[in-house]
C-alpha cells in the first residue's frame, strides 16, 4: 500500500541535526614502522568520464513504507464510492475531490483471498481451505480476456496447495464457485530437495494421468486423478478457460470474470470416501498453506483492518517531510483497480503536490505473480494513468529483491528471468515506452544470525553481480535505476542497530551510484522499536529508537551514517556532484570520491575489518596529465566507529550504552602527506581542496 519515496538530501531536512559535536581524533604522520602498513587510496580523476553524476536532493532520499503486501485494498481516501453502494461492498474507488484533509488511510481485507500467508501482520488466512462452504477465493478479474484482450490461456490462473510433506494422492474434490473453470488441469510436483516454499514455488509440474478436464461444469466435483496413488507434496489446479458466469445478480462485468473456488480436498479415495490430506481451518497456522496466482480486489465496508493504519497523503505532504521536493509515489496494482489509481493521481495533482515518478506494483516477485500477469496489469494501469496525464513517468516493479536464490528449483524462479519475461511482454504489446524506470529494494542479508564481517565483505560484490545479471536479462541503462528501499536485512537483527548498519548503508549508496544508479531511498526514518524475529538476534531498521512513551531515546548508527553521507560527504543542495573511480589495494576498505559543486573533494571511506585498524593516505591521479596531487589547505575529517558507539550484549533487548556523534577535526595541510588511521569497523569522511591542474 503506502510506499512513499521522498528526497531528503538538503541542508534543512527536519530529520537531521543542524550540527555535529566536534571532538579531536588522532591523525598525523606515521612512525617508520607503521609506514610499512600504509595503504594508498588513489582517486582516478578522468574529468571527461566520471563514473556518475548526481544531485543530492534528487538522489539521496527517504522511504516511508506501509503494509502494501497484506493482501488488502488500500483506501487512500476514506471517502469514495462502492460499485454496490446500497450494501457498501464491491470495487472501491477513493474520491479525488478536495473535501477536508486526508490524515489517515486504511487497508481493507479481501474476503476473496486465496493465500494463506502474507508479508504484513499475518493475521488472515486462505478461503480455499477454511472449512466454510460460503466463502471462496476468486482470481483477479483484470486478468481475464475481457480486460487483457488475450485468450485466458495466455494468463492461466492457479492454486497451489502445500501438503507440507509427501502424501499419497489419487483423487481431488473441488467445490467450484462461479465463475468456474471449463478447462483446467490438476497437477503435482516433486522437488529434488527441500526449499523455502515461501520464497520459491515449484516450476516443474506434471499433470495427473486423469487430471485434465476439457469441459468442466462447475459445482461439487470429485475427480479421480489416477488409478495408482502418486506421492507428492504439492498439488496445483491450473485454470485456462473460464465459464464467465456469476450467481450474483449484478450488472458489474467483473463478477463474471476469472475463476472462483469455495473449498478443495485431496487424498486417497478408499471405500467410497475421500481421505482428505488438506487441513481446513480459519487460521493461517492451522490450515494447509495455499498460494494463488492473483486475488479479486472486491471487498466490503466491514473488511476494514484497523491494524493496517497509514498516514494520509495530506498529512505526509503537509508535514514538510518531503522538503517541498517531488516524490516517488506508489500506486497499487495487484489489489487495486485502475479507477482507484486514476483517482489517486487526480487527487494529488489537484492538491498541487509535486510528483516525480509513479511506482506501479506491490513487490509482485515476492507474491508469486507471474511476470506476464503483472505486465498485463501494468499495461492497463499505465493506459488509465496516461489518459489523464501523458507526462507521468511510470515504472517498477519494486522488486522485493534482486538476489540470486541458490535454492531455486528452476532458473525460471530467478529475478533476472522474471524481469526479462516482463520486458518481453511489454515489448510484444508495444508498451515498452510506458516503462521509464527500474526499481528494486535491497536488503541483502536474510540471515541475521550469521557473523557480520563476512557479510560486509561481500555486500558490494553481491550488488554488482546481481545488477549485471539483470542487465543480461534486458535491463538497460537507458532508463533510471532506483533503489526504493535499502537496509541491512528485511528481518529484525542486531546489525541494524550496531555500527555495521551504518557501514553497510554507506557502502550500498556508494556502490549503487558507482554502478550508475540514479536514486537511493533509505528505509527507517520513522522512530521505531526493537522487534524480535529471530531467536539469535533482535533489532530493527530505524534511525531513531522509541521508548514506551513514544519519545526518541537514541539516535542509531544508521542515523549518523546517513548524516555523514548526505551532509558531509555530499554537499547539501541542488548542485551536481561528480563521482570518480577509486583504486585501493586492500579488500577490507572501500572508498567513494566525489567532486562537489563547492569545488571541494570529498572521500567516504569504510573499514570493514572488525578487528584491525587501517592506515591510509590519499592521492588524486589526473588521468589526462598523469600528475598526482594531495589534499591541501584546510581539511575536514569526520569519523564514526566503536569509539562513538557501543551496543549492549543483550540479545533480546539490545540498547546503546555509548551513543555519541561522529568525531570532527579541521586540519591544515603541511609538507607531510595526510595520513589517516581508520579504526576497525569505521566510517570516515575526508573533505578538502585538491589542486589538480588542467581538467
Amino acid at each position: 500500500m503506502a510506499k512513499v519515496k521522498t528526497p531528503l538530501g538538503r541542508s534543512r531536512s527536519i530529520l537531521f541535526l543542524s550540527c555535529l559535536l566536534c571532538l579531536a581524533i588522532s591523525i598525523g604522520s606515521l612512525t617508520p614502522h607503521a609506514q610499512s602498513a600504509l595503504t594508498t587510496i588513489i582517486v582516478r580523476c578522468n574529468f571527461d568520464h566520471p563514473v556518475n553524476r548526481f544531485v543530492p536532493t534528487h538522489t539521496l532520499g527517504a522511504a516511508l513504507d506501509g503494509h502494501e503486501l497484506a493482501v488488502e485494498d488500500w483506501h487512500w481516501n476514506a471517502k469514495g464510492a462502492w460499485s454496490e453502494p446500497h450494501v457498501k461492498q464491491g470495487y472501491w474507488t477513493s474520491s479525488s475531490k478536495i473535501n477536508g484533509t486526508i490524515s489517515l488511510s486504511y487497508g481493507y481485507r479481501l474476503p476473496r483471498r486465496g493465500s494463506t500467508t502474507d508479508q504484513a501482520n499475518e493475521d488472515n488466512y486462505s478461503r480455499l481451505d477454511d472449512g466454510k462452504a460460503e466463502t471462496f477465493w476468486k482470481s483477479n478479474p483484470y486478468l481475464d480476456q475481457h480486460f487483457t484482450g488475450e485468450q485466458n490461456s495466455k494468463h492461466p490462473q492457479w492454486v497451489v496447495i502445500d501438503l507440507e510433506k509427501e502424501k499419497s494422492i489419487d483423487s481431488i474434490r473441488i467445490r467450484w464457485g462461479t465463475p468456474f473453470a471449463r478447462v483446467y488441469e490438476v497437477q503435482y510436483a516433486r522437488l529434488p530437495r527441500e526449499v523455502d516454499i515461501s520464497q520459491a514455488l515449484p516450476t516443474d509440474w506434471q499433470t495427473f494421468l486423469q487430471g485434465a478436464v476439457q469441459n468442466g461444469h462447475g459445482g461439487d466435483v470429485l475427480l479421480r486423478l489416477s488409478s495408482e496413488p502418486v506421492s507428492t507434496r504439492f498439488i496445483r489446479i491450473l485454470m485456462q478457460e473460464s465459464s464467465s458466469t456469476s450467481d450474483r445478480h449484478q450488472t458489474d462485468v467483473r463478477d463474471h470474470l476469472g475463476y472462483a473456488i469455495r473449498e478443495i480436498y485431496a487424498g486417497l479415495f478408499t471405500n467410497g470416501t475421500l481421505q482428505d490430506e488438506i487441513h481446513h481451518a480459519s487460521n493461517n497456522s492451522d490450515q494447509s498453506p495455499v498460494y494463488v496466482s492473483s486475488t479479486d480486489p472486491w471487498h466490503r465496508a466491514s473488511d476494514k483492518d484497523d491494524f493496517i493504519e497509514q498516514p494520509g497523503f495530506d498529512r505526509l505532504f503537509k508535514s514538510k517531510l518531503t522538503n517541498g521536493l517531488p516524490v516517488l509515489i506508489p500506486v497499487g496494482v495487484l489489489y487495486n483497480t485502475p479507477e482507484n489509481a486514476v483517482a489517486e493521481i487526480r487527487y494529488l495533482k489537484k492538491r498541487g503536490y509535486p510528483i516525480e515518478r509513479v511506482e506501479l506494483g506491490e513487490e509482485p516477485d515476492g507474491q508469486f505473480v507471474t511476470p506476464e500477469d503483472y505486465a498485463a496489469l501494468y499495461i492497463q494501469f499505465a493506459r488509465a494513468l496516461h489518459a489523464i496525464d501523458p507526462t507521468l513517468k511510470l515504472g517498477g516493479p519494486s522488486f522485493q529483491d534482486i538476489e540470486y536464490d541458490p535454492d531455486a528449483v528452476s532458473p525460471v524462479n530467478g529475478k533476472p528471468a522474471w524481469l526479462g519475461r516482463f520486458l518481453d511482454y511489454l515489448k510484444q504489446h508495444e508498451s515498452l515506452e510506458d516503462y521509464t524506470f527500474f526499481s528494486f529494494e535491497w536488503y541483502p542479508f536474510d540471515n541475521v544470525c550469521q557473523p557480520t564481517a563476512p557479510q560486509l565483505a561481500v555486500a558490494n560484490k553481491m550488488l554488482t553481480s546481481l545488477l549485471a545479471q539483470m542487465q543480461r536479462s534486458g535491463l538497460t541503462r537507458n532508463i533510471p535505476w532506483i533503489m526504493t528501499e535499502y537496509g541491512y536485512s528485511a528481518f529484525g537483527g542486531r546489525a541494524e542497530m550496531d555500527i555495521e548498519g551504518a557501514l553497510l548503508n554507506a557502502d550500498i549508496v556508494g556502490t549503487f551510484l558507482t554502478l550508475g544508479g540514479e536514486q537511493t531511498f533509505l528505509y527507517g526514518y520513522e522512530p521505531n522499536e526493537v522487534i524480535h524475529e529471530a531467536p539469535c538476534s533482535s533489532g530493527n531498521n530505524m534511525l531513531f529508537e522509541l521508548n514506551d512513551r513514544g519519545a526518541i531515546t537514541y539516535r542509531m548508527p544508521v542515523y549518523y551514517g546517513a548524516r555523514l553521507t548526505t551532509q558531509e560527504w555530499a554537499q547539501p543542495g541542488n548542485g551536481v556532484h561528480e563521482l570518480y573511480a577509486v583504486t585501493i589495494n586492500d579488500t577490507e576498505i572501500t572508498a567513494y570520491a566525489v567532486h562537489r559543486p563547492d569545488g571541494l573533494w570529498s572521500l567516504m571511506i569504510i573499514n570493514k575489518d572488525p578487528n584491525q585498524a587501517r592506515v591510509v593516505t590519499v592521492k588524486f591521479h589526473n588521468e589526462a596529465t598523469g600528475s598526482e596531487s594531495e589534499f591541501d589547505g584546510a581539511i575536514h575529517l569526520y569519523q564514526y566507529s566503536g569509539k562513538q558507539y557501543e551496543l549492549s550484549s543483550d540479545k533480546l533487548e539490545p540498547h546503546p550504552i555509548r551513543d555519541l556523534p561522529p568525531e570532527h577535526q579541521t586540519l591544515t595541510s603541511s609538507s607531510s602527506p595526510l595520513v589517516v588511521q581508520l579504526p576497525p569497523y569505521s566510517l570516515t569522511v575526508i573533505r578538502g581542496h585538491v589542486s589538480l591542474g588542467a581538467r
